[in-house]
């Protein structure tokens, strides 16, 4: 007797979701699969075994150790593998579109800052994470428009030391903001998903709100601080304008005006 449509063999299995016929024993073993239907001796399996073993797959892949997956998956059976797969392929795949890296020559980035090369600078932002080295004469930006938007802030007349220090404030206080949002999505919209019990008419809503989460949160952080800035620099502005002496005052304005 052979399997019904759609069924497979353990080395039919094994193919095709990329593991050794090795693995997909030891993982049924530990029950991370359920049995096959038996015919006599032999074991066939369908797409719910191939769906299983590629979630295992490709959470191995993201570093998560057999255990961790073993646990995961005992706590959470009622979870369908289809939906598993669905928040594992958000996960893997850039929200918001991948950020693609560009190379550029030292002497050019040392230029679009107005600056001479400096390479204790070009270490400094090796170690945040926002350029590699290829070569001598070469880098990769990783994070090309933060990395622009640095030199644009040093040719309008700001030092090294306090751009670094600039990102290093906006990376930790913007990671402190990340955590306070996502956290707040964890708690009122997948936690109440949770204690609902996990409607399967909810899931599709559920994936469309993780995916808007980014440009929802980023819309209002960058209204937020838009406007914070505009208060600041209209502020500091007005500040120092009513500091200026009489001369300094003519010589801004002109000799009929005086600063408010």
């Amino acid at each position: 007797m052979t399997g019904r449509r759609g069924e497979m063999t353990i080395d039919e299995l094994a193919a095709r979701v990329g593991m050794t016929v090795r693995n997909v024993r030891a993982y049924a073993t530990r029950g991370l699969i359920a049995a096959p239907r038996l015919i006599g001796r032999k074991g066939y399996y369908n797409e719910d075994h191939a769906a299983r073993l590629s979630l295992v797959r490709d959470l191995l892949d993201r570093g998560y150790t057999l255990n961790a997956v073993e646990k995961a998956l005992a706590e959470n059976p009622q979870v369908p593998e289809s939906h598993a797969l669905d928040l594992l392929t958000l996960l893997t795949r850039p929200i918001g579109g991948a950020v693609e890296p560009e190379e550029s020559s030292v002497q050019a980035l040392a230029e679009l800052a107005g600056i001479e090369h400096d390479e204790e600078f070009v270490g400094e932002l090796a170690e945040r994470g926002l350029l590699v080295r290829v070569d001598p004469d070469t880098v990769r930006m990783l994070r090309p428009a933060l990395v622009r938007a640095g030199a644009q802030a040093m040719r309008m007349g700001l030092g090294k030391e306090r751009v670094l220090d600039l990102f290093d404030q906006a990376a930790t206080q913007l990671g402190h903001m990340a955590e306070a949002y996502v956290g707040a999505f964890r708690d009122d919209v997948w936690q109440r998903f949770l204690d609902e019990g996990m409607p399967e008419d909810q899931w599709p809503v559920l994936v469309s709100s993780i995916e808007a989460l980014l440009p929802v949160v980023s819309q209002a952080v960058l209204a937020s601080f838009r406007y914070e800035l505009a208060q600041s620099i209209e502020k500091v502005l007005a500040a120092e304008l009513g500091q200026l002496t009489g001369e300094q005052a003519q010589q801004l304005f002109g000799e009929s005006s005086t600063p408010d």
